[in-house]
C-alpha cells in the first residue's frame, strides 16, 4: 500500500514539476505544437455550438470551467467568445498569474483563477454550464479522474455538459515519463466515464492535426 501511495505522490509531484519548468506560451501550453492552436480551437468551436443555442436541451451560455486552463489559451478563443463567465483552474501558478495579461480585457469576465490540481479540486456544485477538460487527463490517475468526472456532474447547471479533448492511444495505457502522464485508449476512457455515472452524448475525432502525434478525440458527457 504505500508504495501505490508513494508512486502516486510522486507521478504528482513529477508532473507539477514538469509544468514549473514550461515557458507560459501558446507553444509551451501545446508542448512545441503551437502551430495547432487554431486547428484544435476551430474544432472545438464546431463541436461545442452543436450544444448551444435557444430550445429545449440546449446548454446556456452562462459560466464555463477551463481544467488544466494554463495561461488561457482555451478561455481567450473559445470560452469568453461563448461563455458570459469563466472560471479556471490549473496546477501551476505562474501560467494563471500570466493568463490575467494574456486574455487582455475579455479578462474581467474572468470569475475565479484557482490554483489547484484537479485531484484535489472540487467545483461549485450547479455552477457551470459547460466543464472542458482538455490535455489533462492523462495527469490524473484513473481513480481520481473518475472521482473528479462524479464532482463534475454535480456541478453542472440543467442541460450542461462536461466535454473532454485529449489524446488517446491505439491500444492499453501509454506513460509519458518526461510530463508524467498517462494516454489511454478509447475503451478504457469509456469504461471511466461510464464508472463515473456519466454518457456520452456526442464523441468526434479532431481532424488536420500533424500525423506523427496521439490522435485526439473530442467526447461530450452528462
Amino acid at each position: 500500500m504505500g508504495d501505490i501511495a508513494q508512486n502516486e505522490a510522486s507521478f504528482y509531484s513529477n508532473a507539477e514539476g514538469y509544468w514549473k519548468e514550461v515557458p507560459p506560451t501558446v507553444d509551451g501550453m501545446l508542448g512545441g505544437y503551437g502551430t495547432i492552436s487554431t486547428i484544435d480551437l476551430n474544432g472545438s468551436k464546431a463541436f461545442l455550438h452543436k450544444f448551444l443555442g435557444e430550445g429545449e436541451g440546449a446548454t446556456s451560455p452562462g459560466c464555463a470551467l477551463d481544467c488544466g486552463a494554463g495561461i488561457g489559451r482555451i478561455t481567450k478563443r473559445l470560452l469568453l467568445p461563448l461563455f458570459k463567465t469563466v472560471d479556471l483552474v490549473d496546477v501551476t501558478q505562474e501560467f494563471l498569474d500570466k493568463a490575467k495579461s494574456y486574455l487582455g480585457e475579455d479578462g474581467k469576465r474572468v470569475g475565479h483563477y484557482f490554483c489547484c490540481g484537479l485531484q484535489d479540486f472540487v467545483p461549485e456544485n450547479g455552477r457551470y454550464d459547460v466543464i472542458w477538460i482538455q490535455w489533462v487527463i492523462g495527469h490524473l490517475t484513473d481513480e481520481h479522474l473518475v472521482e473528479f468526472l462524479r464532482r463534475c456532474q454535480k456541478a453542472l447547471r440543467p442541460n450542461g455538459l462536461i466535454v473532454i479533448k485529449d489524446n488517446v492511444s491505439y491500444e492499453g495505457v501509454v506513460p509519458d515519463e518526461v510530463d508524467s502522464s498517462v494516454c489511454r485508449d478509447l475503451p478504457i476512457v469509456h469504461s471511466l466515464v461510464a464508472r463515473a455515472g456519466l454518457h456520452i452524448v456526442h464523441e468526434e475525432q479532431q481532424k488536420n492535426f500533424p500525423k506523427e502525434i496521439f490522435q485526439v478525440h473530442t467526447l461530450a458527457l452528462r
